[in-house]
């Protein structure tokens, strides 16, 4: 059995991986007709990812060409990203209390599903990429899930 300090060492960590995966993927969404053109330009296998990254690419030149100001909106993504990130510096300092973030974070990654596979057809965004775009609530869940029960673990124990 793992000791109250252990656990708290172990939470604090996965909290951790998931704001820096927060981070990154929020960051990313500024550059993207840069990654995106560097993505069209390499060989991607299988050919089916390879033409849609290729497609996507074309209407976001094509969009930030005509009409930048759409861009706008991958930006607030980004910066909604980070903004989520932000909350869980709670959990870091006092996971107990804070464990309402915890269960925040597990219910948006399960929402991850219903958006992808109901919005996904209504945009014309192919499965395999909404079981991609599902992977996310996957594995920030995972994270998620372990913290909460070692969070419920560390209130036991100091019950």
């Amino acid at each position: 059995m793992q000791t109250e300090p252990q656990l708290r060492k172990k939470v604090k960590t996965w909290i951790i991986v998931f704001i820096i995966g927060l981070v990154l993927s929020g960051i990313t969404a500024f550059p993207i007709e840069t990654e995106l053109a560097y993505l069209a330009n390499v060989t991607i296998s299988p050919d089916f990812m390879h033409h849609w990254i290729a497609q996507v690419y074309l209407a976001v030149k094509t969009t930030n060409q005509n009409y930048p100001y759409l861009s706008y909106g991958t930006d607030w993504l980004a910066f909604g990203h980070l903004v989520i990130a932000t909350a869980f510096i709670g959990p870091l300092h006092n996971p107990v209390k804070n464990i309402w973030i915890i269960q925040f974070g597990m219910i948006a990654c399960v929402m991850v599903f219903p958006l992808a596979f109901i919005a996904g057809p209504i945009r014309g965004i192919p499965v395999y990429w909404r079981c991609i775009d599902c992977c996310f609530g996957i594995f920030g869940f995972i994270p998620l899930y372990i913290c909460y029960r070692d969070i419920k673990k560390i209130e036991a124990l100091s019950a």
